[in-house]
């Protein structure tokens, strides 16, 4: 199944489901069940599971194992997506020590900051005047901006002149950017209003 076949909504919700089913025992699941474990609705979740592995068994589901090859196949695991996080400020520096994007195929190969306090003493990060060569020897597609407001577009921009071709931005602030670029909105604010709003 090509990634083009799939819609960006059904995409960015795989992941959830594959976490999911790689945390699960059971040897068949149904997706009902994924649907309520997950607060889903089940009918988009049937959808989303049927367009990355056809149906299910009727009264039994899917065959858990083959439903996880399914899913990796869609998200393009075995094949590795480098990408590069510009700003190395807490949230930077959370994002690249945590160990779970590779288990979706995306490895960080570094971080960027202009602060020389915050690139000395770590390997891993190193300065923005190194990001252009950096992402082209290590061909990467995907950056992280983890700035605040003001400097967002600006890194942007740099980012997109790096040949980049996917942006996860985390500051609170829309960017403009030429078509063919993809793009997801991190608001963290939105997503705590969300939480607040569930448990009252």
């Amino acid at each position: 199944m090509s990634k083009l076949s799939i819609g960006m909504a059904t995409l960015g919700r795989l992941p959830k489901y594959l976490e999911f089913l790689k945390e699960s025992s059971e040897e068949y699941i149904s997706s009902a069940y994924v649907a309520k474990s997950l607060y889903l609705g089940e009918v988009q979740v049937r959808k989303d599971l049927s367009a990355v592995s056809g149906k299910g068994k009727p009264r039994v589901g899917y065959n858990r194992e083959e439903l996880v090859e399914a899913l990796e196949r869609a998200l393009g695991s075995g094949k590795t997506t480098n990408a590069v996080i510009v700003g190395a400020g807490k949230l930077g520096r959370a994002l690249l020590d945590y160990s779970g994007f590779e288990d979706f195929g995306v490895k960080i190969v570094g971080a960027f900051d202009i602060n020389e306090d915050i690139v000395r003493g770590n390997e891993r990060v190193f300065p923005l005047s190194e990001l252009e060569r950096i992402c082209r020897e290590k061909k990467v597609k995907i950056g992280i901006i983890a700035v605040g407001e003001k400097s967002a577009q600006e890194i942007c921009d740099l980012l997109l002149s790096c040949k980049i071709k996917g942006i996860w931005n985390f500051a609170p602030c829309k960017l403009t950017l030429p078509s063919g670029i993809s793009i997801v909105q991190e608001n963290l604010a939105l997503s705590l209003a969300h939480l607040k709003g569930q448990v009252g």
